[in-house]
């Protein structure tokens, strides 16, 4: 459960020390909940989009509070936590309980596009058409099932990639009716990258980063000094944030986790 918050629009290299850490601290969720939320955050450290620890804290509490402190298998019960979605549902019930489940991520969508759809891509957004389609795919067998889950996972992670494919040493490429025409190209708008620098998520995790790294609480002059190009956007992004909850006012306009 732990890994797949984390590893959420994160990559594994990014993602493997701190879950190590991570893990060692807080091995279980009554350990977890047993702390403080902006603790969750600070150990988030840099991995981006730190509401997910915020979550993932609310999630372990829950937990504690209504499932003895273990991970429910159901997947009704696992939608119910904070912050777990219809992937991330599939991905613990199927990988940490070894159920059947369809788990859909961005390349398990984009390599059965390319095998049964002969499409680069998949559509932007997953429909229950889709869904039914892809059904068929998934083994009997639960053992099997999560088997055949993680194998398609890692094979568009590491092969049928999303910008240059190794077609060449694909094992199912004879299969793949994306190969067999030729490999067309993506019928649509280009996809492009999220940008990044200047956005209010850079501002926001420069303010957060600076409070994250403080033994104690920082003077709101001080956070909003970090970000030096639009102080209007600093002003928005710490109102962002404490509204969010991922930072605190403190005594004497200081701000804290």
């Amino acid at each position: 459960m732990v890994s797949e918050f984390m590893l959420q629009q994160t990559p594994v290299a990014r993602v493997l020390p701190v879950w190590s850490v991570w893990m060692e601290r807080w091995p279980t969720p009554s350990a977890l909940a047993a702390d403080e939320p902006g603790e969750a955050v600070r150990a988030w450290g840099r991995l981006g989009y730190p509401r997910r620890a915020q979550r993932l804290h609310a999630a372990a509490t829950v937990i504690v509070a209504e499932h003895g402190g273990q991970v429910p298998a159901s997947l009704d019960a696992l939608r119910a936590l904070p912050g777990v979605g219809e992937y991330t549902a599939a991905a613990i019930a199927s990988f940490g309980y070894g159920q059947r489940h369809l788990v859909l991520d961005t390349n398990v969508r984009r390599v059965l596009a390319r095998i049964e759809d002969g499409c680069e891509f998949p559509p932007t957004h997953l429909t229950q058409g889709e869904r039914d389609r892809r059904q068929v795919w998934v083994p009997d067998d639960p053992a099997q099932a999560a088997a055949w889950a993680v194998a398609s996972m890692e094979l568009g992670a590491l092969v049928c990639t999303a910008r240059t494919p190794a077609c060449p040493s694909c094992p199912v490429r004879e299969s793949c009716a994306w190969f067999a025409a030729g490999r067309p190209a993506h019928e649509g708008p280009p996809r492009r990258g999220q940008t990044y620098a200047g956005t209010d998520r850079q501002c926001r995790g420069v303010l957060l980063g600076v409070v994250r790294d403080a033994a104690g609480p920082v003077p709101e002059e001080a956070v909003l000094a970090a970000w030096t190009s639009d102080p209007a956007q600093a002003t928005r992004a710490l109102e962002g944030l404490l509204a969010d909850g991922l930072l605190r006012k403190g005594a004497q306009a200081t701000v804290t986790l």
